[in-house]
């Protein structure tokens, strides 16, 4: 006999960054694999030291991490699980982004500016990534930063069921918070029926980042529960001042849905001291007690995340999630 044949066999292997380990387990509890047990700490000058316990050898391996506060932190300790399990000989690696870093920084807006979210997926290139999965990207155009497949989610479906469910019957208008996000807009008007879409005409001063300045609403408001979507609720100045001028147009509820909950400061003393009756938001990132205010519903990502994971091992279509959208 010329060759030795060997049974073709896959294994998903699950890791998990320190970022917000909680989802991780949530996915594999989902899939019904654990996270691969792993050492992970900082010396004392803070370089990050990553060993997995198990053989990753031949795995297709899932590196999940949310990264959250101290995004540097989380960035450098993904690339360095990549480069481990790179040198462990995993098969394929893919890296479960649920949130982007970096993301808005995706073009030159002046002069000598740089492009950090094509910087961070030529970082997770070199480091060895073979595919990238996340979760409503700032801009579409960041798939093509990434040389390799990357499989954009929506969290669309599980937002709107539950603003359906809740909001039933009464008038909803679905409210754009800047002209760049009427795209994003206009796809959840078609989810909820057709209701109408307005959009917020607001300026920024390129120069004072995490200030806006609104200025009018354009569409139908008056007498109708509004529903502001969103990417991303980081200080939280875009949507409170989009709520202002949408009851002084007449609104009688105002309500918010975004999938990323970023809320730095002082996101969380404005959402309390404005007129948003409801935040609704995924857990892509990890929301600290003294953040979740009584207006704000935290709806799960792991079931989404664990299905497209199994789409991707069992070399199926992620895109058939999403109805052709991804």
């Amino acid at each position: 006999m010329g060759s030795i044949v060997a049974e073709n066999r896959k294994s998903l292997m699950l890791f998990s960054g320190r970022g917000f380990p909680e989802l991780a387990e949530e996915i594999g509890q989902v899939l019904g694999v654990a996270p691969t047990p792993s050492d992970s700490y900082e010396f004392a000058n803070g370089e990050i030291f990553v060993r997995f316990k198990e053989s990753v050898r031949g795995s297709d391996a899932f590196v999940v991490q949310s990264v959250t506060e101290g995004v540097n932190r989380w960035v450098m300790e993904t690339l360095i699980m990549i480069d481990a399990l790179k040198r462990g000989s995993a098969k394929r690696i893919t890296v479960v982004l649920p949130f982007y870093p970096y993301s808005r920084q995706d073009k030159k807006h002046r002069g000598r500016e740089p492009i950090s979210a094509r910087l961070v997926a030529d970082l997770l290139k070199t480091a060895g990534a073979n595919r990238i999965l996340t979760v409503d990207l700032h801009t579409a155009q960041i798939q093509g930063f990434f040389d390799g497949p990357v499989d954009h989610l929506f969290a669309m479906d599980t937002l709107a069921d539950y603003v359906q469910k809740k909001y039933a019957g009464r008038p909803m208008t679905v409210v754009a918070p800047d002209s760049g996000r009427v795209r994003v807009a206009e796809r959840w008007t078609d989810r909820l029926g057709g209701c109408p879409l307005a959009f917020i005409h607001k300026t920024r001063d390129p120069l004072k980042p995490n200030q806006v300045v609104a200025n009018r609403v354009v569409g139908e408001v008056e007498g109708r529960v509004c529903l502001i979507v969103d990417d991303m609720i980081d200080t939280g100045g875009t949507i409170a001042k989009a709520a202002d001028i949408l009851y002084q147009e007449g609104a009688a509820d105002v309500i918010v849905a975004s999938t990323h909950a970023l809320l730095s400061d002082p996101a969380t003393e404005r959402l309390k001291n404005s007129r948003i009756s409801e935040l609704v938001v995924t857990n892509t990132l990890p929301l600290s007690p003294e953040k979740r205010l009584d207006k704000i519903t935290v709806l799960s990502i792991a079931p989404l995340l664990a299905r497209a994971i199994r789409e991707v091992f069992d070399d199926g279509s992620v895109t058939t999630l999403f109805g052709g959208l991804s």
